[in-house]
């Protein structure tokens, strides 16, 4: 009996000793857990999170809102003031700060962004612009008939399904031009491609912002950022107005450092315009532009240069190569939408291009939801899947080894295709969508993954 309970005593004194130790173990792996960095949420071997944003977030809202309180006020005068003031005292060109090239990862000039400077607000513009977009009827009356009709009323309703983390700002807001300018260079792309319209020209529901232009260089060259032109279907847009337009902007921008020009096979440096919606003129107008018979040819002039058309359905492949131009690009985010937007077809579309001389440039976005301002088009969303979509047409695009990449978009928040950073937000009758789990640069992060991941695979493309 005696020895029983000596054994029984070592046996639960055993007991407590173990459970203990596992209490200890649990502890520690708990400690250890903590100290985990909770970026590395996709698990992704590229180095995702490597920005210096969290840190600099705080200095960079109370930048921005130093700037509003200095234009707060009713005045219409003041605002019109305010417009000269944005635009004219930032003219100087802004040297590159050191510390900057050492928290950044390098820029790629193969990665091309889509940017779009249209918005604006009642502390820069006087109005809200772009932010406040009419929900667009569907051409048939009987469909229209049965979605709602008006326009958004920012700053709480606006015209897209995400909400920016800088909230309805304006394009004019210099401190939303360098944290855009940061944000695209942490992504480590190169390339800024800008929506543009000729002087005194703008889109339906914006004001004309070329005058915008020599801010944006100035910022962009800050951050060792390039700049090209997306030239939008300006009204009467033509082989004689392309020619003056291509002047005006090589003319005034092109000795800026931060002005793009691409090294082609024959080692000279051309600028580059993408043309959208370029299939809407006929291939006899444009090759009096781009051939070097034709009537208006800006062929072998100092004006020569890069000219990539959109392709949207197959037969523009030939159209394209008929015209003149250089290459062609996809433009739109949703796979399956269109023929050239299928990552499915690329394959055919940069043989086609090899065999012509042509470059292809596949466009990759992150998601495609426009429904805040086309109620009816629901059918061409695209769900961002956490980052999956995304990913899975950056794999596409690599397949083909493609000389250059471009994403659509920095910030085309109303067909919901922006990787700028968005917060989750509910307003009264509003909740809009967020990129939780993740944080609010998830996309920018994604986009430097992939950014590292297409040198290391042109590398071996090359040798």
């Amino acid at each position: 009996i005696l020895n029983y309970d000596i054994m029984a005593r070592f046996r639960r004194r055993t007991c407590i000793i173990l459970l203990l130790f596992i209490l200890f173990i649990c502890s520690i792996m708990m400690a250890l857990k903590t100290l985990r960095p909770d970026r590395a949420g996709f698990g992704d071997p590229f180095g995702l999170g490597l920005l210096p944003e969290l840190q600099q977030r705080a200095v960079l809202l109370d930048s921005k809102q130093i700037s509003l309180n200095r234009v707060q006020g009713d005045s219409v005068t003041r605002v019109s003031n305010l417009h000269s003031i944005a635009v004219n005292t930032m003219k100087a060109s802004i040297p590159p700060v050191n510390k900057l090239e050492e928290e950044l990862s390098s820029p790629n000039y193969n990665f091309h962004i889509f940017y779009y400077m249209w918005y604006g607000n009642p502390q820069f513009d006087g109005k809200y612009i772009h932010w406040n977009h009419p929900l667009l009827p569907h051409w048939d009356p009987k469909i229209a008939n049965n979605y709602p009709k008006g326009r958004h009323n920012p700053p709480e309703d606006i015209g897209a399904n995400f909400y920016p983390e800088l909230g309805s700002y304006s394009s004019k807001d210099p401190a939303v031009i360098e944290a855009h300018m940061k944000q695209m260079r942490s992504a480590s792309t190169g390339v800024v491609v800008l929506s543009w319209y000729p002087p005194g020209m703008a889109d339906e529901n914006g004001e004309p912002t070329d005058d915008l232009v020599p801010v944006i260089l100035d910022y962009a060259h800050k951050y060792n950022l390039k700049v090209t032109f997306h030239i939008e279907p300006y009204k009467d847009r033509d082989d004689r107005s392309m020619y003056h337009n291509v002047k005006y902007i090589i003319d005034k921008y092109g000795d800026h450092p931060a002005f793009y020009r691409h090294k082609t096979s024959t080692g000279r440096f051309l600028p580059m315009f993408y043309v959208y919606d370029s299939y809407v003129t006929i291939p006899e107008i444009w090759a009096n532009l781009l051939t070097v018979s034709g009537s208006q040819s800006i062929r072998n002039t100092p004006y020569d240069a890069l000219f990539i058309a959109l392709l949207v359905e197959e037969r523009h492949k030939h159209d394209i190569h008929r015209s003149g131009f250089d290459g062609m690009y996809t433009y739109f985010a949703t796979n399956g939408f269109s023929y050239g937007s299928s990552h499915h077809n690329w394959a055919s579309l940069k043989a086609f291009c090899d065999s012509n001389n042509l470059m292809f440039i596949p466009s990759v976005g992150p998601g495609y939801i426009d429904t805040s301002i086309r109620p009816w088009n629901n059918h061409n969303t695209r769900n961002r899947v956490n980052g999956k979509y995304y990913e899975t047409a950056f794999s596409a695009a690599l397949l083909v080894r493609p000389e250059i990449i471009s994403i659509t978009s920095f910030n085309e928040w109303h067909e919901g295709t922006q990787i700028e950073k968005a917060v989750p937000k509910r307003t009264g009758q509003v909740v809009y969508l967020d990129y939780k789990p993740h944080k609010p640069n998830v996309y920018l992060e994604l986009t430097q993954k992939w950014s590292e991941k297409y040198r290391k695979e042109q590398e071996q493309w090359l040798m």
